[in-house]
């Protein structure tokens, strides 16, 4: 394996041919390389001006080198050059990693690279964005260094951490009616434990995973040494008490000091962290507990922008009916809530046609699942076309009470079921972004007040004349949180300014066996690699189901290239079984 270190001045003559070596392999002439010798050299005094440094490998073998030229806030890239038996084997990408790294720590904020043409595909794919100007016969990129956010070195203090992907264990914890006993989906969703931080050092889950897919996943990543244990759960919640059970590995999980990152306060978690369990924490997680909350913040004022709707809790289903049979007699649609729920599930949109059409509020009740159910005031949207519909807050209260905001997002619902998402700059409409961000901060002051640590989520719909209205409260991670973590590793990976999209159950177009996925998704990584996009399989298990599907992130700096990458990943998904055929049948 490559690693990189500070150039010598005694390596200035090897260097110098190093270059010439690498510029040599594209074809040019020799004159046009003897007329290029003396802008290539590299002197002795260069090696520090220049800030050169070198990858080489295990033997010490220099395979390639980098300088940063310049001086903050603005700098070049001005050598990136890698031995030709080298090329392809990722060294000009660990080269180009650590420059932007370097620059980011030295205060750079705008670095531009004028590159040969035939390396213009190695930037687009690395993030750099093409940009007007350069000298003759060379393609210019930007690109912005940027550090680790500093609300992610906050949520992890910035260096690793172990993720626990105990999905089905806090949605075990409320007993509620939708949500699958078997946990099968939420195994599934449990593979989002990858992207819980944006460094992890090992992840913890149920079922188990391709060693495809996490490889895939590190490439894109630019993670290392990142440790998984898998299979540890067949069916039904209860992983991190499988985990207890083998004190080996707990001692290891614990051992090292590194903050553990669960996808939700559960018992078993605080058993393992030796963190106090107070189940009151997790009270806003209660719909109705959230719809209060939300009203005692703004009875106090100061959201002049936030409309809260009306809400009802009936004592029976038969007294459901007879509010929603009212409202529908009024011309009034409704909301149908379970009080608890993931995802969109227990919750069903009911206007007055769709009333009748189903046979009335009884026949309609008797198909949704039992238990309790909220009844809440539908809020309809801007009238025409005048942006996102569904808007989300995330934010997390530290260890000491203090309160974060990581950022809004624009939701993917659809028949009032979550999705996807999409973070980054200039998502959240500009009217938006101030009320979103105050409430969203009330929020989690009355959080840190009440004694919750951890994460929290606040989903929204919007109103009419710029008003939104909070619909319910995630005291755990989420699809969004997932998409802003990917965004801050991005960042710092390829430049600031990412997009994220995360996208939910795609269809796939037949079930997939694992070589075969494994050669989809790198293909698909491949393919937005030269839109200057990255793709990076979310939820790769689905795809072995009977109704096969796959959950997946896109990245990049604009929207035009993050809808092309959605698009061509989408399409990539329902082709990829006619790629493969069917598999071959088992002895």
């Amino acid at each position: 394996m490559a690693k990189v270190r500070g150039a010598r001045a005694a390596e200035a003559e090897a260097l110098t041919g190093l270059v010439m070596r690498s510029k040599a392999y594209w074809g040019y002439r020799p004159e046009a390389l003897a007329a290029w010798a003396g802008e290539l050299r590299i002197g002795p005094a260069d090696v520090a001006s220049r800030r050169i440094a070198v990858a080489e490998d295990d033997a010490g073998t220099v395979l390639g080198l980098a300088s940063l030229d310049g001086t903050a806030p603005h700098a070049s890239l001005g050598l990136l050059f890698v031995e030709p038996r080298a090329i392809g084997r990722g060294v000009g990408q660990l080269l180009y990693r650590d420059v932007l790294r370097r620059a980011a720590e030295l205060g750079v904020r705008r670095m531009v690279i004028d590159s040969d043409p035939h390396a213009a595909g190695f930037y687009r794919a690395m993030g750099a964005v093409a940009a007007p100007g350069g000298p003759d016969g060379l393609v210019r990129f930007e690109v912005s260094p940027a550090p680790l956010a500093a609300w992610a070195r906050a949520w992890t203090g910035g260096g690793k951490a172990v993720h626990l992907g105990n999905v089905a264990e806090f949605n075990a914890q409320f007993a509620d009616a939708t949500l699958d006993r078997e946990q099968a989906a939420a195994h599934h969703y449990a593979c989002l434990a990858a992207f819980y931080s944006p460094r992890p050092a090992a992840l913890v889950l149920p079922r188990p995973v391709p060693r495809g897919w996490t490889e895939l996943v590190c490439r894109q990543l630019g993670w290392t040494g990142v440790e998984v244990y898998d299979g540890l759960v067949e069916r039904g919640p209860g992983l991190l008490d499988r985990v207890r059970e083998r004190p080996a590995l707990a001692a290891r999980l614990t051992g090292a000091g590194l903050p553990l990152v669960p996808w939700g306060l559960t018992r078993p978690f605080g058993r393992l962290a030796g963190r106090p369990w107070e189940p009151a924490e997790l009270r806003y997680e209660s719909k109705s507990a959230a719809h209060g909350l939300f009203g005692r913040i703004l009875a106090e004022g100061g959201h002049p922008d936030i409309v809260l709707p009306a809400q009802w809790r009936p004592a029976t289903r038969w007294a459901a009916a007879r509010l929603l049979s009212a409202r529908a007699g009024a011309g009034e649609s409704s909301v149908l809530k379970s009080e608890h729920g993931v995802g969109g599930s227990g919750t069903t949109v009911v206007s007055p046609g769709q009333l009748r059409a189903a046979g009335g509020a009884r026949a309609l009740l008797r198909r949704l699942p039992r238990g309790p159910l909220l009844v809440e005031e539908y809020v309809h949207g801007p009238a025409g076309d005048e942006g996102p519909r569904d808007l989300t807050y995330d934010g997390f209260v530290a260890a000491d009470g203090r309160v974060h905001e990581v950022g809004g997002a624009v939701m993917d619902v659809r028949d009032g079921c979550y999705a996807g998402a999409t973070v980054g700059p200039g998502v959240v409409p500009a009217w938006a972004e101030k009320p979103l961000g105050a409430f969203g901060a009330a929020v989690g002051r009355e959080l840190a007040a009440g004694g919750y640590r951890g994460w929290f989520d606040l989903d929204f719909v919007t109103a009419g004349e710029g008003r939104l209205a909070p619909t319910e409260a995630n005291l755990r991670l989420t699809g969004p949180s997932v998409a802003f973590m990917v965004a801050a590793r991005l960042d710092e990976l390829r430049g600031a300014g990412h997009l994220v999209r995360i996208a939910d159950r795609v269809e796939l177009g037949m079930r997939l066996p694992e070589p075969q996925l494994d050669e989809l998704c790198a293909g698909l990584a491949r393919e937005c690699a030269a839109l200057g996009a990255v793709f990076v399989p979310a939820i790769p298990t689905a795809a072995f189901e009977p109704a096969p599907w796959l959950g997946f992130l896109v990245a990049a700096h604009d929207a035009g290239t993050l809808d092309a990458a959605e698009a061509l990943v989408r399409a990539g998904a329902r082709a990829g079984g006619e790629l493969f055929g069917p598999p071959e049948p088992s002895p």
